[in-house]
Parts: C-alpha cells; structure tokens; sequence
C-alpha cells in the first residue's frame, strides 16, 4: 500500500495477542508515535482494492476502516503494547541492534569493503548513488565513529609571547 510493506491491524493484532479494537486503541492513545510513514488508515478505494485481491481474507463487516502498519509500526506497537508477546517482540529487537552493532564494529572486513564501494560509488554519483553513499557513510559512522575533537584550552602562564 502506497509504497510500503504493510501489515493489517487484525493481523498485527493477532501476533501480539490482543483484539484489534485495543491495538487501534492504543495507536490513538500514542499517535504522536505513529507517524504517517509508521502507521495509516486505509481509504476506501484502497481497502476496496485489497478486498478484492484477497476475496477470503477480507470478509467482515467492516465499520472503520482498517489501520495499516509498515515495519517501523510493528515495532512501534510492540512498544506500546503490554502483552507477554509485545514485550518479547520488543526485547527480540532491541537485541537485534545489539547484535548488528557488535558484528559491525568488529567486522574491520566489512568496513573496508564498505570503504571501498563508497570510494566507487563518489566517483559516479546521481540521485541513487548520491542516496546509497549517504546511508554508506551513515553506518560507516556508526562501525567506526570519528574521534570528538579536542577542547579548547587556555594556555598556561601569563599571555607574553615569547620571541
């Protein structure tokens, strides 16, 4: 739906263990953790479009139309949900970042490689380059951060330049 990988509220609902009317109520109660590339509510047009690809899946009575989730979203509801499964969701994620951040950084291998495909990629840049070596030097960033510069210092002594 619109460019994005989405899931319904029924089935995100689902995997979570709670009822679709608490998922969505708990998405009103946090809207402002929802953002529009997050979460969506369907139009009539597009929910009449996907009941008609899916002709068994969508066969109830519909009164709202239905919230969509991207990736982000699903996160996002793990987040604001306290069920046993959300938290476990939640936690398995938080771990997942954990895990990719210490594969990053000790992975000189790959930060060489990535290194190198910037440096190809800088050669011949347009807007899908230019895009790729943003996230390139954005993760570079993150493997191997640049050292904080140095404080400034006040000199020691009484100010008289020596000749």
């Amino acid at each position: 739906m619109r460019g994005e990988r989405v899931i319904l509220d029924s089935d995100l609902a689902r995997i979570y263990g709670v009822t679709t009317k608490r998922l969505n109520e708990q998405v009103r109660r946090n809207i402002k953790r929802f953002p529009e590339d997050f979460c969506f509510r369907l139009t009539f047009a597009e929910f009449d479009a996907m009941r008609s690809q899916n002709a068994t899946a969508l066969k109830r009575n519909v009164r709202y139309l239905p919230y969509v989730f991207t990736e982000h979203g699903a996160i996002m509801a793990a987040n604001v949900l306290n069920t046993p499964r959300a938290v476990q969701m939640s936690v398995f994620v938080v771990r997942a970042f954990i895990t990719m951040r210490k594969t990053l950084s000790t992975s000189k291998e790959l930060l060489d490689k990535l290194r190198a495909l910037e440096k190809k990629l800088t050669k011949r840049l347009d807007v899908h380059e230019s895009a790729i070596v943003g996230v390139l030097q954005r993760v570079m960033d993150i493997i191997d951060p640049p050292p904080e510069p140095e404080p400034k210092r006040r000199p020691i002594g009484f100010g008289r330049e020596v000749e």
